[in-house]
């Protein structure tokens, strides 16, 4: 068996898929990248068992169809450094010697029988749920998403991001019970009302795999597993069962003082007064005036404090309030708008941020959890 692939081509769709590879794996084969060879195109797939992800690529040459598997780290670090080349690949199917061959040399190794790969688990033939969305849509949301997952393994469900589906809109959720982010997103809606929750590790997958442009990934999924398929790959993968908490409900909807201002100078000021916050709790207050939000934050064990004043745009009555300064500057660095909104209503209810500018089909908010003020 012979084929000819592109080196560069190769490599970058090896480093794509490779992400996913687990550094423990309950079986030694899928330390190995599975290559399929069939009517002059190359997939290459990687899994840890319970997510698959499959790139494609067309060959250069081939002389016939085969699979074989080769370890991942080995291939991965043999290719890295090798320029733009035609790459040569030979392989014995019957002793599964293989030969790596290059412009200024070859490599030698043992391939492994591509039979013993195991596949991914189909989705069941009722009930599956198809959708189309945007590879725009889906990256920004994600990416918006993402930061605000959970690590709580008492409650798995918020683990991972949630995909809301109506016959209206598309929302894309995420919250860890201090933090929480709702994307809704118009242009992109089913036929019927469904929902999934989608694990953080595919999901960091989606975000590194597809594209800014309007081409369109072919989502569908069953109550067990989903697949998400574009230009190029496709990736399988488990879903998280359970139910997810009620979001809509935790999200308040009066929240009478609104503050403007510019998301860059808030980002800034929130940095450099917390390096004056006690590193337990990360508390900053958040003092509204007219036109003037002041962030302030102390230490009293090292007796250490610091203030700044910031011009916005408000004319309610003064309000102060707490907030974890790490989640507030997390929550502004995920979104991209010139200006925020911050609107509140107490001391004690949840902030809501959302872009001050948004595009006509979206609908973007982040919501963040007040802190007690110890003054």
């Amino acid at each position: 068996m012979k084929f000819v692939v592109s080196s560069k081509a190769l490599y970058s769709q090896l480093q794509a898929i490779g992400r996913v590879v687990s550094p423990k794996n309950s079986l030694a084969i899928l330390d190995c990248f599975l290559f399929n060879v069939e009517d002059n195109q190359l997939k290459v797939t990687a899994s840890d068992s319970e997510t698959t992800l499959t790139a494609s690529l067309e060959l250069i040459e081939s002389n016939e169809n085969g699979c074989f598997a080769i370890n991942s780290k080995k291939v991965l670090e043999a290719l890295k450094d090798i320029s733009e080349q035609p790459l040569t690949f030979q392989l014995d199917l019957n002793t599964m010697e293989m030969t790596i061959s290059y412009q200024n040399g070859y490599y030698n190794l043992i391939a492994q029988k591509g039979e013993d790969y195991p596949q991914p688990i189909g989705l069941s033939e009722e009930g599956i749920v198809h959708l189309n969305v945007k590879s725009s849509v889906l990256l920004n949301s994600v990416t918006r998403t993402l930061f605000a997952t959970s690590d709580d393994t008492l409650r798995p469900v918020m683990n991972g991001i949630y995909f809301d589906i109506t016959t209206e809109d598309l929302t894309i959720v995420a919250t860890d019970g201090h933090k929480l982010v709702r994307c809704r997103n118009f242009s992109t809606k089913s036929e019927q009302k469904a929902s999934f929750v989608l694990p953080k590790k595919p999901a960091q997958m989606l975000k590194s795999l597809i594209g800014k442009d309007d081409s369109e990934v072919q989502i569908q999924f069953d109550g067990r597993n989903a697949t998400f398929k574009s230009d190029g790959f496709k990736m399988v993968c488990r879903l998280i069962e359970g139910r997810f908490p009620n979001y809509n409900s935790v999200i308040p909807s009066d929240n009478p003082f609104v503050v403007t201002i510019n998301r860059q100078s808030f980002i800034s000021a929130l940095k450099r007064v917390l390096v004056f916050a006690a590193e337990e709790i990360w508390l900053v207050k958040i003092s509204l005036s007219q036109n003037e939000l002041t962030v302030s934050s102390k230490d009293l064990d090292f007796s250490t404090a610091a203030e700044e004043h910031l011009a916005c745009s408000y004319n309610g009555r003064n309000i102060s309030i707490g907030f974890k300064g790490t989640f507030l500057i997390d929550i502004l660095n995920n979104l991209s708008s010139e200006d925020v909104m911050l609107e509140l209503a107490d001391a004690a209810r949840s902030g809501v941020i959302v872009p001050a500018d948004q595009d006509e089909d979206e609908d973007t908010l982040m919501l963040l959890m007040p802190m007690m003020l110890n003054d």
